[in-house]
């Protein structure tokens, strides 16, 4: 009878020490497999706590069924080979003796032990094209904070580039903070928690990389190019500045002062962009385009950091932001790097829509600016479509005929036969919202400004009211063509398009349905989309040489 309690002892401690192993165990696997699984980061605290409680536990049930009198009783009439207690001392010894030989795996080498690899999810591979048209091996994910990665493989060279298109631009201002998302363009490269201002620069061109950013009327792209080996160090600067941008008075008050000197050198001492700006803010008298990217001086002075501050959460937040990644890389690894910098960043409220729609134009307005100017400046806009309008392809198209190169319908009219202006030229805004058709002109000392106005209305009028002939469609789809290819032969421009396309058609794999879309455009297409240029929709700007009373008196 001696040897039942004898037994029921060891096996009391016998549950200890299995539960000691099994703690350790468990902290084990939180520990290294926890990230993967998921798990919060109190995860490895709360285990601690949950086995601390449970080991008091599991040894008065060890006691009560091993050492009480009743447990005790149960060994009087059994035969000991069968009885539930030499039962379960051999179960416990064998629990004991695996365990054991995994503890001591575990303390020769942890490489030894089960990785549970089947627990652990294996890296994300993104969503495939769904477009015959497009390159197979592009692949895009949304991170489960909103940021969409696209990635386009390209293996020629061992160098990559990563675009940033962050969602504003001059158009997310208003009276009081126009200019911020320019402003921002310049706080981006200063200091963050871990990196003191300038250190950004300096870390990526150590690694071999450059950079770049632009901001337009509804976005701020930024721009890296650095090789291969660069991953790793861009991947922890790129996060670090999106999520832990320093916004300090001394920094804001210094860049505030290179902004406004770039003002005052692109604008104010710039002729073509100060009619320019003159331009928008008479040609728009609601839409937010009307006020200039670079903001007006009086909001440049008064910025607060209250104003920065909000703004950088509100449009840099990963849900309002969309990266692409091409050149020699797989979707693999930049999914699992993004996933490790970018995933942790916390997403924001959607920022504020645009709500405002510029009314229809009711006539021509007219802007005179004076200035120093030995040739005077024509400029007129028509109103036009946005990047999703179905006329704005044509359009393109157009240009290309009237001003794209010596052979075209304006240059040889107005440069070469008539002699009229000195050049001209002509862009389409493509943007969220509907922008403007731009034609500049730049005439000679004393030319006659009315009359280069009338036969550029004139030709503008006839292409609507009689179209362009098949052939001079014919080049310019040639001519358009080749440059879409031809930017797409570099990494750089794969990024630029796949980011366009997305960012503003809301879909990358419509660009690589462009050529067929340019090939149908027809010369009716063309006809119907010039209809826009008509007096009421037209905004005509002047710059001309001030009176010289007006300038000695400036003087």
């Amino acid at each position: 009878m001696a040897l039942f309690p004898e037994l029921r002892r060891r096996n009391v401690l016998k549950v200890a020490l299995l539960y000691l192993i099994a703690s350790w165990l468990a902290l084990w696997f939180v520990e290294n497999a926890g990230e993967a699984l998921g798990l919060p980061a109190y995860a490895e605290t709360a285990t601690i706590v949950a086995l601390a409680i449970g080991f008091p536990i599991a040894m008065w049930f060890a006691w009560v069924y091993e050492i009480t009198p009743g447990g005790l009783r149960k060994a009087a009439t059994v035969d000991q080979t069968q009885s539930i207690v030499y039962k379960t001392g051999q179960k416990l010894n064998a629990a004991t003796a695996v365990l054991g030989v995994l503890g001591l795996l575990a303390f020769l080498g942890q490489g030894m032990l089960p990785k549970f690899e089947f627990l652990v999810p294996a890296p994300p591979t993104g969503d495939a094209p769904v477009s015959a048209g497009t390159p197979a091996e592009i692949r895009s994910l949304t991170l489960e904070n909103g940021l969409k990665i696209i990635v386009w493989p390209d293996h020629d060279i061992p160098n990559v580039v990563m675009y940033n298109y962050v969602r504003a631009g001059g158009r997310n201002g208003y009276p009081g903070i126009t200019g911020l998302a320019h402003f921002f363009e310049h706080m981006m490269f200063l200091g963050t928690e871990s990196m003191e201002p300038g250190e950004f620069d300096k870390t990526m061109e150590a690694a071999g990389g450059a950079n770049n950013a632009y901001t337009s009327y509804d976005v701020t792209v930024y721009q890296d190019w650095f090789p291969r080996s660069a991953l790793e160090v861009i991947f922890e600067i790129e996060a670090d500045r999106l999520e832990n941008l320093q916004i300090y008075e001394e920094a804001v008050d210094a860049e505030r002062q290179v902004v406004y000197s770039e003002r005052r050198s692109g604008v104010d001492d710039n002729n073509w962009s100060k009619l320019y700006e003159q331009m928008n803010a008479t040609a728009f008298v609601a839409h937010p385009y009307q006020f200039p990217i670079i903001g007006w001086p009086s909001d440049i002075e008064s910025w607060t950091i209250e104003d920065l501050t909000d703004f950088y959460r509100t449009y840099y937040a990963p849900n309002n932001r969309t990266m692409i990644f091409t050149g020699d890389v797989t979707p693999e690894e930049i999914f699992e790097m993004s996933e490790e910098w970018f995933a942790p960043i916390p997403t924001e409220d959607e920022p504020p829509p645009i709500r405002t729609v510029e009314p229809e134009q009711l006539g021509t307005r007219r802007i005179e600016v004076l200035a120093t100017a030995q040739t005077p400046l024509l400029h007129v806009a028509f109103h036009a479509g946005s990047a999703t309008d179905p006329e704005t392809l044509p359009l393109n198209l157009l240009l290309n005929i009237l001003v794209g190169g010596e052979s075209s319908r304006l240059h040889r009219l107005l440069v070469e036969e008539e002699e009229l202006v000195l050049d001209v030229g002509a862009f389409q805004y493509e943007g969220f919202d509907p922008g403007l058709m731009y034609f500049y002109l730049t005439l000679p000392p004393g030319g006659d400004v009315a009359v280069v106005e009338q036969r550029l209305l004139e030709e503008l009028q006839r292409v609507a009211a009689e179209g362009v002939t098949t052939a001079e469609l014919a080049k310019a789809r040639n001519i358009v063509l080749a440059d879409f290819w031809r930017g797409l032969a570099t990494i750089d421009g794969k990024a630029d398009a796949l980011g366009r396309y997305e960012v503003f058609l809301g879909d990358y794999e419509l660009l690589f349905q462009a050529p067929a879309q340019t090939e149908s455009v027809s010369v009716d297409d063309i006809r119907q989309a010039a209809a826009i240029f008509n007096t009421q929709n037209m905004t005509v700007g002047v710059l001309r040489q001030q009176p010289d009373n007006e300038a000695k008196a400036e003087e």
